[in-house]
């Protein structure tokens, strides 16, 4: 089985959800990940704070720099992730449409890359 990462895209300073619908939400979330993981396919999965919690880690100069906020600018931020198993691409598609309906936001599906032959 293959490793795919499916990434939970919010936009950056939309509109918050209604109580209400959030609750509900988190309640789908919550019988997903029971799906995934009765069906093997569970690894890992979490939500992130807001991306003016982030820290960037980088060389400059020669120099390992430190800076608040986020990598890159942009409209939409990943809000989320599921690390999942799947057989091909197919199965994770499958997850994903799962996934998007019940966190009420656009999901990339992304394949691990295969570690090299020792």
């Amino acid at each position: 089985m293959k490793q795919y990462m499916l990434s939970v895209y919010h936009a950056d300073r939309g509109p918050a959800l209604a109580p209400e619908v959030m609750a509900a939400s988190i309640r789908d979330v919550d019988a997903l990940n029971a799906e995934m993981m009765t069906a093997g396919a569970w690894v890992f999965a979490g939500g992130l704070h807001n991306d003016s919690t982030a820290s960037v880690v980088r060389v400059k100069d020669g120099t390992v720099v430190t800076t608040d906020g986020p990598y890159a600018e942009a409209k939409e931020r990943i809000g989320g992730f599921w690390i999942i198993n799947a057989d091909d691409l197919d199965a994770a598609l499958t997850w994903a449409r799962k996934a998007t309906v019940a966190c009420l936001a656009p999901i990339e599906v992304r394949p691990f890359m295969d570690a090299p032959d020792a």
